[in-house]
């Protein structure tokens, strides 16, 4: 699975602090999802794509090997 939230907060120009702050996770979690080493749960995922108004499959994209 790949996923956008590097990009999106790019967009938003907001530090992987400030939105493991919103979403209530470590800095370093959001860093090992940009870089694809950790799968968030459903319950992150959910609030990472709420946080940026987008529905979680335009955040995390499933690939054909998943």
């Amino acid at each position: 699975m790949r996923n956008t939230v590097k990009v999106e907060r790019a967009i938003l120009n907001i530090t992987q602090q400030d939105l493991a702050e919103a979403v209530g996770v470590s800095r370093q979690t959001i860093n090992f999802i940009e870089t694809g080493r950790y799968m968030p749960s459903t319950i992150v995922a959910l609030k990472i794509a709420r946080y940026f108004g987008k529905h979680a499959d335009e955040i995390f994209i499933l690939e054909a090997d998943d």
